[in-house]
């Protein structure tokens, strides 16, 4: 286990250098993180690159016994090339160009950005291909923040018509698979697919859910580009992405055969209040343990192997809306609860708090003048501290799949049913009962895990109820939660009854649906003899056992007072309980 930190020595006189980077040595600290928005630094007119200074600190780097991480700069193009070639530039929904003044303003799309991401690519991976003090790469910089995974400008319309062309042979087959006569929606030819556009109404549910496929896709194809160029240059490279907390836009998952490292960017007290609901005082302090747990969990599952974390919170932060100091010791703690989860390095953000930009009220290990701050305490005991952690066998697997996200989130049938929280409200009790969990793709082969949980399963196909009954027959136990098996791959309701190719499986069906305002306090209770109640929220469905023994029932007498909320089925060697409602943790 390591410990590292973002260093922007562009940020910095020349002569602060071999201090800056004594002291990181000091701390311990065995990577340095580089070069991540520096284009124009590099390149301050086209074609004239100026490597010297990277040259430079990567040198001082390595005379201190520390090992270079350098990153692609492609997250902020310099207005030089915005001004040459804007058609690079993002739209919004609206046709609003996402202009040059911060981050993240290209398009994944554009063959322009492609051009000239390979150019700027190339150059610095041929520049340090035989450098032994450059370790590894990180592509980019948080591929789809600010809302940015999905573009609306004319090259991505041009590439969605490419790519649905690709999904279905022939437009009356689009038309069938997406359910288009409804509201007169129907497709006389492919040249007629447009983006999700402002309309009166909703957009086509089915149109909306592709529309994230192909956003997703594009990041994923426009990541590849750069892996590529990266091994080219040094097969001995490790190639890396830095992804967010419970970021939702684009499938991690599609990253597995070109990163060969799985990092994130943690800022636990940031997080705890984009999570939704009331933050107490601790989580102010030290952020939500269940909420980091399961972004490395998630993270460390992709690829089945450790991760890094490579952002970690140095201090206070300036984007989330308050910004308590972390609770004494807090940033140590969360390097050993990373290493727990099967962290193999820690990497905080920043190494000094910077004099100028959108981040100036962001920490860094020393303060604006130098000196320690808070976190560069932590950060020297953690390093000393903290040790190899052999592979994370988690007996159990919960199940986690992005285009559930999708298509949940465009009709979420309540206000507040939010997938992600959904999720913890059954990973959370697992964790409290100290439980290893890996969070894993519905696809993934499950039979080494003693228990598998899925807190929803909303687009359900057969194939996927075929390998989830072999689990079971075989002795899994398996956990089902509410609005599972509601939609076929297209965000169709399928013509069966909920869930679905499921039905079999669990031994009964479900009868209703509905939800609930958060002002409702509903209740279920147990069927033995304990008759034991337990709040729930939101969501809950009215279930008709057939094979199944009833577990829950609603109590009260409201209309579905005595109906079934959950239920339990013995098939082979294991089983499955079926819960209909949202446990309230």
């Amino acid at each position: 286990m390591s410990i590292g930190v973002c260093y922007f020595p562009e940020h910095w006189p020349r002569e602060r250098w071999e201090t800056d980077v004594r002291q990181m040595a000091d701390a311990g600290i065995e990577y340095v993180r580089m070069a991540e928005f520096s284009w124009r630094v590099l390149e301050p007119e086209r074609g004239a690159f100026d490597f010297e200074w990277l040259d430079e600190i990567v040198e001082l780097v390595g005379e201190y016994g520390m090992q270079a991480v350098l990153c692609t700069p492609t997250a902020a193009p310099p207005r030089w090339l915005v001004e040459e070639r804007p058609e690079i530039r993002q739209r919004d929904r609206d046709g609003t160009v996402r202009d040059v003044g911060s981050r993240r303003h290209y398009c994944f799309n554009s063959d322009a950005y492609r051009e000239e991401t390979e150019r700027v690519v190339r150059a610095m991976a041929d520049r340090y291909a035989d450098d032994p003090r450059v370790v590894g790469w990180q592509t980019d910089n948080e591929y789809g923040c600010h809302g940015t995974t999905r573009c609306y400008c004319d090259d991505c319309a041009d590439a969605f018509r490419d790519w649905v062309r690709e999904e279905y042979e022939t437009v009356d087959e689009l038309n069938d698979a997406w359910g288009t006569t409804f509201w007169s929606q129907q497709y006389d030819g492919f040249e007629q697919v447009d983006l999700p556009r402002p309309t009166p109404a909703q957009d086509h549910p089915s149109m909306l859910l592709d529309f994230a496929r192909f956003a997703s896709d594009s990041v994923v194809e426009y990541n590849r580009l750069q892996a590529d160029l990266l091994r080219e240059a040094n097969e001995e490279w490790f190639v890396t992405h830095n992804f967010m907390n419970l970021f939702e836009s684009v499938d991690a998952y599609e990253f597995d055969e070109d990163l060969n490292l799985i990092s994130w960017d943690s800022y636990p007290t940031g997080h705890v209040q984009q999570a939704g609901g009331e933050t107490t005082a601790d989580e102010l302090r030290a952020g939500n343990p269940n909420l980091l747990s399961f972004n490395h969990d998630l993270y460390r599952s992709v690829l089945d192997r450790p991760f890094w974390v490579m952002e970690q919170q140095p201090g206070d932060v300036n984007w989330p809306p308050h910004s308590a100091q972390p609770a004494e010791g807090a940033m140590r703690l969360w390097a050993h609860h990373a290493t727990a989860h099967g962290a193999d390095a820690v990497v905080y953000f920043r190494w000094r708090r910077c004099l100028e930009g959108q981040e100036q009220y962001h920490a860094g290990l020393r303060k604006q003048d130098g000196t320690a701050d808070r976190g560069y305490e932590d950060a020297t005991r953690a390093a000393e501290e903290l040790f190899d952690l052999d592979h994370v066998d988690a007996p159990v697997a919960l199940l986690h799949d992005y285009e559930n996200a999708w298509a949940l989130g465009e009709q979420s049938h309540a206000p507040d049913f939010d997938y992600w929280q959904l999720l913890q409200s059954f990973y959370a009790p697992l964790r409290a009962r100290g439980v290893q969990v890996d969070i894993v793709h519905p696809e993934r082969d499950l039979e080494s895990y003693d228990a598998v949980v899925a807190p929803t399963l909303h687009l359900a196909t057969e194939s996927l109820a075929d390998r989830l009954t072999a689990y079971v027959e075989s002795g899994g136990e398996l956990l089902l939660g509410p609005r599972t098996g509601v939609k076929d791959t297209h965000n169709k309701l399928r013509p069966d009854l909920q869930p679905g190719p499921l039905s079999d499986l669990v031994g009964a069906s479900v009868d209703q649906h509905e939800s609930f305002p958060a002002q409702f306090e509903p209740t279920v209770a147990g069927t033995d003899e304990t008759n034991a109640e337990y709040a729930f929220r939101t969501w809950a469905e009215w279930l008709e056992a057939d094979a199944a023994e009833p577990l829950l029932e609603y109590a009260g007498d409201d209309i579905e007072g005595g109906r079934t909320a959950a239920v339990r089925n013995a098939v082979g060697e294991g089983g499955v309980v079926y819960c209909g409602v949202w446990p309230e943790t």
